[in-house]
């Protein structure tokens, strides 16, 4: 899980750095070695999703959401070979008359590689029926998943629960897939989950719960948790605002903005002379975790880059000199449960 995580926390910065300023502060020979090891050792749905955002935002620009720039092109250039090799896999491996696109106790955590599979498919990628294995992963959380008691879909198989990480996996995927199908509710519901999740997990703090309902909560303010939350709605953001419903959603893309905001300026003041986070914000006996600075770095950079607001770029650099400093056996990283 340690490789996993400063795997990704290298590429999410490296990736956000690059569109920031056009550099990483990172050479190309620390790029390739940790997208080595994030490729021996992602298995896990979330872990290959994520791996999948990371390699469209670093190596495929013009085929991530941030570019704005919708339908993305037809024609697979040999960068998206890694994206659409992921996907391939996750399509054959697929279990016939199953829905979900990966076999996993969260209902959510499978959806994070459906931008993959859907882009396999809109480039005519060979090796599998991509189609419907988004149309299946998007029935079953639509129709089968449990659902809390204001409508949020579950981000747990067995029972309606909600968990921050959810809004990195779930609401971009709805949105994609919205855009490429020319279906606005679709792209309406990507919005409407994020406004119920947060309905249920933000409070006065500006900060997000971690877990709420179900047979068990947790309550505290899981800092990864608030950096998914707040990458994922910058990236239903950029989709609608990239989107053909543009102008009629001014205020969808206008509340997503306000809500990322929101988190920022509630995470920032509780960054560690070391440049990092607590794993729960709060709580300094918790140990001091990369991931959830990159995230949280990550989505300031983001929300400079697609709204000017810049408000906390001198913490993201803070975070970012940080994290280009460490080996990638220091520091911790929170696992995704």
């Amino acid at each position: 899980m340690n490789i996993i995580c400063r795997s990704v926390i290298v590429l999410f910065l490296s990736s956000t750095a690059i569109a920031a300023d056009g550099s990483t502060g990172l050479n190309a020979s620390m790029i390739s070695q940790v997208k080595q090891r994030l490729e021996d050792s992602a298995q896990l749905s979330w872990e290959l999703g994520t791996r999948i955002q990371t390699l469209l935002e670093l190596d495929t620009p013009s085929f991530s959401v941030f570019s704005e720039d919708f339908p993305p092109p037809r024609n697979a250039p040999n960068s998206l070979d890694d994206v659409i090799g992921i996907s391939r896999n996750i399509v054959q491996s697929k279990t016939a008359g199953e829905l979900p696109l990966m076999p996993d106790g969260s209902a959510a955590d499978p959806a994070s590689n459906g931008v993959g599979v859907l882009i396999a498919n809109w480039t005519g990628a060979s090796g599998g029926n991509y189609a419907q294995a988004a149309a299946d992963q998007l029935t079953f959380l639509l129709t089968i998943t449990p659902r809390a008691p204001n409508g949020a879909i579950s981000h747990r198989a067995d029972e309606a629960q909600l968990w921050s990480d959810f809004v990195y996996m779930v609401p971009p995927f709805l949105a994609y897939y919205g855009v490429l199908t020319d279906n606005q509710t679709l792209v309406e519901e990507s919005y409407n989950q994020i406004k119920l999740y947060r309905d249920v997990l933000a409070d006065d703090t500006g900060m997000w719960q971690h877990i709420r309902l179900g047979s068990f909560e947790d309550r505290g303010y899981w800092s990864t948790g608030n950096g998914w939350a707040a990458m994922g709605m910058l990236r239903v953001l950029v989709t609608i605002r990239g989107s053909q419903w543009s102008r009629s959603m001014r205020k969808h893309v206008s509340d997503l903005e306000n809500w990322t905001e929101e988190i920022l300026n509630a995470m920032w003041p509780k960054l560690t002379n070391q440049g990092m986070f607590y794993n729960y914000a709060d709580d300094s006996s918790t140990f001091q975790d990369a991931a959830s600075a990159a995230l949280i770095a990550a989505s300031t950079y983001r929300l400079s880059l697609v709204s000017g607001i810049h408000t906390h770029l001198p913490s993201a650099e803070r975070v970012h000199a940080a994290l280009s400093n460490v080996g990638l056996d220091e520091p911790e990283c929170a696992s995704h449960a």
